[in-house]
């Protein structure tokens, strides 16, 4: 989904994984959240919104339950267990945007690429995921050159392997020492806000 369209649907994924995404002038474009089985698209839809300005982009495949925003906004006035989930969630989704924006500015590439593997990785159940390097460069919002080494350094430390696509999590233990302190923040607002999730 473009940043700007209109929100007619919202998507609640059984697998796989969503970006929400930033894009500039430039056409750069730097991750903003992670979406995976715990939540859904167009959060803004809860608070009422017809149009979305964000860009969402399928990182990993996988299948979605779809539902008419019309539709998702009368079970939201007419179920409060629903009502009071999407709260929860809207909560957690705004903890994990603030995180990473202050993660984006406070933590090495090393131990961002760390935290944002880890967060894949909770989402998808597979320590192979299909993932290029190109990928990750642009959803961490870096060049191709430092990413590689940030990449490489995790391989030197034995905690992830690299091969044309994908990338596999050889030592999630030391792959969450290698991450900064974020990725142990989100998971532990994710279970307090949605205990039932992932975490």
């Amino acid at each position: 989904m473009d940043a700007d369209s209109s929100l007619d649907h919202v998507f609640f994924p059984d697998s796989g994984v969503v970006s929400v995404v930033a894009v500039y002038a430039d056409g750069n474009i730097i991750e903003m959240a992670t979406i995976g089985r715990e939540g859904c698209t167009g959060v803004q839809a809860a608070l009422g919104a017809k149009s979305s300005s964000v860009q969402l982009l399928v990182q990993i495949p996988g299948t979605a339950a779809k539902m008419s925003r019309a539709s998702f906004m009368r079970a939201i006035r007419s179920v409060p267990s629903l009502r009071s989930l999407m709260n929860a969630y809207l909560q957690a989704f705004l903890e994990q945007v603030l995180v990473s924006v202050a993660c984006n500015g406070a933590h090495s590439l090393k131990e961002r690429l760390a935290r944002w593997l880890l967060m894949m990785r909770d989402r998808c159940d597979d320590d192979a995921m299909p993932i290029t390097q190109s990928l990750l460069a642009e959803m961490l919002g870096v060049q191709r050159p430092s990413l590689t080494n940030a990449v490489q350094q995790l391989e030197r430390a034995g905690l992830i392997a690299y091969r044309r696509g994908q990338v596999t999590i050889l030592d999630r233990p030391g792959l969450m020492e290698a991450s900064c302190e974020c990725y142990r923040l989100v998971r532990a607002r994710v279970a307090f806000h949605l205990p039932k999730t992932f975490v």
